[in-house]
């Protein structure tokens, strides 16, 4: 699909591949409501994800004994499963509402105007009513965690009603997107254990400045458009100096992930994969041509490949922990 939807004709959105199954699988009737729910861009609900399995997997192996059974220390399959079914879903609710919200500011961004409710593809009330299907989804995953998580996760709506119009009144929308797109690091332990910790609050901090972190990469793709619009973001608070505040939070992230990790008492080989999310962190920081669309977007996306050295780091350390004294 190489046609870029406007009011003319349908098509994909600018930013979405024209490969992607949505176009190939989907009939066009549904393409509108796959693109408000960012089906076809899937980065999104993976960076929802990794907190969450991050979270989960800490909890599994947080003071894990050698020796201690591999069922023991490993997140259960059937809680990873939920957390990849509500990221899923409350990705996409989230998204409905902020492309509900930000209508007018989508018309005038070049790259956002071929989004469905600016392009003319679907109705305000369809959106709405898309949205309301997406919430119910992620209510039904919701409700089968214990008590103290339903309320945890209940608690995540407030900051995320507010995200989509921090951008009009702080230039650090994306903290609030961190507040939002961090609560699995919350959620994730709640579900295992029925209450919270230090670890993961440590956990929480850390992801938020992550996601400062890959976020002022992407808004660098919305800068110039952004800056005659009036809409407020990192990219443009730190500027020419973007590089150095990522060595900043980046690294600050990894900090409090390590500190997690020794509060929750995860056996150490878990370390492996913050050094090499760390390697993988500072790549991006290396290679990032703020200046280059195309460049932010694909630096943004290599943020699950972070999401994945952490998760497998700490499944290694789980692991570990009922090899080692074989060794």
């Amino acid at each position: 699909m190489d046609i870029i939807q406007s009011r003319q004709a349908q098509g994909r959105v600018a930013d979405a591949p024209s490969s992607h199954w949505v176009y190939r699988l989907l009939p066009r009737a549904a393409w509108p409501y796959a693109q408000l729910a960012r089906w076809d861009r899937p980065i999104g609900w993976k960076l929802l994800l990794w907190p969450c399995w991050w979270s989960l997997a800490m909890a599994a192996s947080a003071g894990a004994e050698p020796g201690a059974p591999l069922g023991q220390v490993l997140p259960s399959p059937w809680l990873l499963a939920l957390f990849l079914v509500g990221a899923v879903a409350m990705r996409g609710a989230g998204c409905t509402y902020n492309d509900l919200v930000d209508q007018e500011i989508d018309e005038a961004v070049e790259r956002t105007r071929s989004r469905p409710l600016p392009s003319g593809q679907v109705t305000r009330r369809q959106a709405w009513a898309f949205l309301l299907a997406q919430a119910l989804l992620g209510l039904a995953v919701l409700v089968q965690f214990n008590g103290f998580a339903i309320l945890l996760g209940c608690a995540s709506l407030l900051v995320v009603a507010v995200y989509p119009f921090a951008k009009r009144f702080t230039d650090w929308p994306q903290l609030f997107l961190g507040l939002a797109f961090s609560w699995g690091a919350l959620l994730g332990w709640a579900a295992h254990f029925g209450s919270l910790a230090l670890a993961p609050f440590l956990l929480y901090c850390g992801s938020i400045l992550w996601v400062i972190g890959y976020d002022t990469i992407y808004a660098h793709q919305d800068k110039e458009d952004d800056a005659i619009v009036g809409v407020r973001s990192t990219a443009r608070l730190f500027g020419a100096r973007t590089k150095a505040w990522l060595v900043g939070l980046y690294g600050a992230a990894l900090l409090f992930f390590a500190v997690a990790f020794a509060h929750a008492g995860v056996p150490m080989p878990a370390l492996a994969g913050l050094v090499a999310a760390g390697a993988h962190m500072a790549r991006q920081v290396r290679t990032l041509d703020i200046d280059d669309p195309d460049q932010c977007l694909a630096l943004f996306k290599s943020n699950s490949m972070v999401g994945w050295l952490i998760f497998l780091g700490l499944l290694g350390g789980g692991v570990w922990a009922t090899i080692s004294p074989y060794f």
